[in-house]
């Protein structure tokens, strides 16, 4: 089972519309989609493009453009979630690399 990365947007945007974060599941003969180093590639780069906008959406707004105040928040708190969910995700994988470890000993 995979659910699809769209990778011109961000992590909250996917999640609102429905779509979700693909990870390969099953075998090496079902690599059909990305593989997992891939899909944590456009985490981390999604991730990113959600703290550029945040900055960029900060600067608008100091500077007087016409950005209006409820979309610097969307974009602030896009980036927040985001980067949370990056920290969860690698929190969940450092727990299970250890798992791993300590199973195998």
């Amino acid at each position: 089972m995979t659910i699809p990365i769209r990778p011109d947007s961000g992590i909250v945007s996917q999640l609102e519309r429905g779509g979700g974060i693909s990870l390969p599941i099953g075998g090496a003969e079902e690599n059909q989609g990305p593989s997992f180093s891939d899909a944590l590639k456009r985490v981390v780069g999604s991730t990113q493009n959600a703290q550029d906008n945040r900055d960029e959406m900060i600067g608008a707004f100091l500077r007087g453009e016409p950005v209006e105040l409820h979309q610097v928040m969307a974009a602030s708190e896009e980036a927040a979630i985001s980067l949370e969910f990056l920290v969860e995700m690698r929190n969940k994988l450092t727990d299970a690399y250890r798992t791993v470890m300590n199973t195998s000993t």
